[in-house]
């Protein structure tokens, strides 16, 4: 068995479309086709984004980056520099109409940059949308089409990030030319396993739940794309299905994705322990808040913390749940979605001491070593329980807070705002 990846740098922009057609530039990029004896199976794009384009990807879940099918965020968070690097593979049932195109990565590159070309200016033209199915050349260039499989940053300390569910499928599995039970079970195995090691051992039922619900939910949207440009060969007797050479797929044999999911919830129960918080209560209230008022969100590797993400009036962010079981406390930040450069960061001092004055619950932070404003509201419950009603109030006046501050920050950091006249816009 011989396997060889093709790369290539694209040497210009690639310009992909939401679900809304808003579009999302991708600056740099890199392509890449991975071979296995002669035939290609997967189609890979590497690009790089600054923390607001990845807020943006992260909030509406842009290349289906739903939380919860991500692994544990490792070593921290996301910071504004470098810039941070996603990782995506082409959705399989898609792949047969690239490679009508395209024979090895350049001709694919090229391809994908004149799609993107042509769909621009048709938008330009028609002021209106492209309209898409999933067998339009032009569904390549939608965001929905590709599956994430990591995101990382390179930091001083070291890379931190985290990996998805479909990046424990090797690319026979995830191409559908060898899905199989056996190899849905082992991926699923080795994803539970991670999702639940070291300290976070507080895994619900719930969230299990959620999770299996999102990557069946998937399987069952590719296997009923593809099943839309298929038809029963010779071979069907084998479990085997042939394109139909109506549709705009070579002809090729491939395997259906599997369509029995009955056996995933009883693999997760033996994989996943029972949860055992009754040494952290403060997290597991943490964690049950946030699946009963139905946030997303991902558990902090090695820690008792959750990264979440939320969008008010005037912008997304991200936020942190911490349980500091031991001080018997509950922290939550809103962490600003743009950063104080150093020039600015005597002004967004003022600014922030400003807003702080006479504010009663929580307070603005500003770390001078890197220019980060944050939103804190905590609570100690030393001798009491934490329930979901404090912790109501806590996240909801933190977002508000962040949410009616921003423009003034923004104002002052990216126009020639005072601090004071900020502040006195924002609470006039």
């Amino acid at each position: 068995m011989t396997t060889k990846t093709d790369n290539y740098q694209l040497n210009s922009e690639l310009i992909l479309h939401d679900s809304s057609q808003t579009p999302l530039t991708l600056p740099t990029s890199t392509l890449s086709l991975t071979q296995e004896n002669d035939q290609i199976i997967d189609c890979r794009l590497t690009f790089h984004v600054n923390l607001e384009v990845y807020q943006r990807i992260d909030t509406n879940a842009l290349f289906n980056l739903k939380r919860e099918i991500r692994g544990l965020l490792s070593a921290g968070k996301f910071k504004p520099s470098p810039d941070i690097q996603i990782e995506a593979i082409l959705k399989p049932d898609l792949l047969p109409l690239l490679l009508e195109n395209a024979t090895n990565a350049s001709e694919a590159a090229t391809y994908l940059l004149n799609l993107s070309q042509e769909q621009s200016e048709l938008i330009s033209e028609s002021h209106n949308e492209v309209q898409e199915n999933s067998q339009s050349p032009y569904s390549l260039l939608s965001t929905e089409s590709w599956l994430a499989l990591s995101v990382k940053q390179q930091q001083e300390s070291g890379e931190i990030g985290y990996r998805t569910f479909w990046s424990y499928l090797n690319p026979q599995t995830l191409s559908g030319e060898k899905l199989s039970s056996e190899s849905l079970s082992e991926s699923l195995t080795t994803f539970f396993k991670d999702l639940v090691s070291g300290s976070l051992n507080a895994t619900t039922k719930e969230l299990a739940n959620e999770t299996l619900d999102a990557i069946s939910n998937l399987f069952k949207e590719i296997a009923q794309d593809t099943s839309e440009s298929i038809s029963l060969s010779p071979k069907s007797q084998q479990g085997e299905f042939s394109i139909n050479n109506n549709s705009k797929f070579p002809s090729r044999l491939v395997t259906p994705i599997p369509q029995n999911y009955s056996n995933i919830p009883t693999l997760a129960r033996e994989i996943i322990p029972e949860d055992n918080n009754s040494n952290s209560p403060i997290f597991q209230a943490t964690i049950d808040f946030f699946i009963e008022d139905d946030w997303a969100f991902t558990k902090i590797k090695g820690e008792l913390a959750l990264n979440l993400a939320f969008e008010g009036e005037n912008g997304r962010w991200n936020c942190y749940a911490k349980a500091r079981e031991k001080q018997e406390q509950f922290v939550f930040y809103s962490i600003c979605p743009i950063n104080a450069p150093e020039s600015k960061r005597l002004a967004i001092a003022e600014f922030i001491t400003r807003a702080n004055y006479g504010t009663i619950v929580g307070n603005f932070e500003l770390d001078f070593s890197d220019g980060e404003i944050r939103y804190k509201t905590a609570i100690d419950v030393e001798g009491d329980r934490l329930t979901s009603a404090l912790i109501k109030q806590l996240v909801y006046v933190n977002v508000t807070m962040m949410d009616r501050y921003l423009p003034g920050i923004r104002a002052v950091i990216e126009g020639d705002m005072s601090p004071e006249d900020a502040i006195a816009k924002i609470e006039q």
